[in-house]
């Protein structure tokens, strides 16, 4: 198994002023129409793995130009089509992105999965200096943020394991005097 602290990359927009980051997960090769919509006036969009094809990624790239994205537990050679390997090959396992006002660091969270409790303490445990830790794999929508760092999950943004939560993502308003997180639903 690949150590995922070795495999981390850090993208730099802590300079600019009022950035809206659009943050989504487990879109499983397909992004329902409406979360795309939705993220139509950000800036920035991060997403939490389980991408499922570049294709996804290229979607998000029409909308934004800066994508940052991790692999999740199927993100991997066996499930992604054999001409996407290369592009595969230079999504890492987690992302730190400064912005005003802080760092969101992003992990699937598959290795950290358990009670939602120990799961969060885990996440705040690895990534103690982030103002909000994104994941994903759950297919459901958290917002955690009674205690700092913030733990955020956008839910299910594909076609995959909906039916319980539905389709969601959230939006993240920043400045360096304050960030605000909405929640989308379909």
């Amino acid at each position: 198994m690949m150590d995922k602290s070795q495999n981390k990359k850090f993208f730099d927009f802590a300079e600019h002023d009022n950035i809206t980051v659009g943050v989504l997960s487990d879109t499983h090769s397909h992004i329902n129409s409406s979360v795309l919509n939705h993220l139509g006036e950000c800036d920035i969009i991060l997403h939490a793995g389980d991408i499922g094809s570049i294709e996804v990624i290229r979607q998000l790239q029409e909308i934004s130009k800066d994508v940052v994205s991790v692999c999740g537990n199927n993100d991997n050679s066996e499930q992604w089509h054999s001409s996407e390997h290369q592009d595969l090959a230079h999504i890492p396992q987690i992302a730190e992105v400064a912005l005003p006002g802080g760092t969101i660091a992003i992990t699937h969270g598959d290795e950290h999965f358990s009670d939602y409790g120990i799961w969060h303490e885990a996440l705040r445990t690895n990534f103690p200096h982030a103002k909000a830790i994104v994941y994903g794999h759950s297919h459901r929508l958290v917002c955690d943020q009674d205690v700092d760092p913030w733990v955020l999950n956008p839910g299910p943004a594909g076609e995959t394991r909906i039916q319980r939560h539905g389709v969601s993502c959230l939006r993240i308003a920043t400045n360096k005097q304050e960030w605000k997180v909405s929640e989308f639903r379909v």
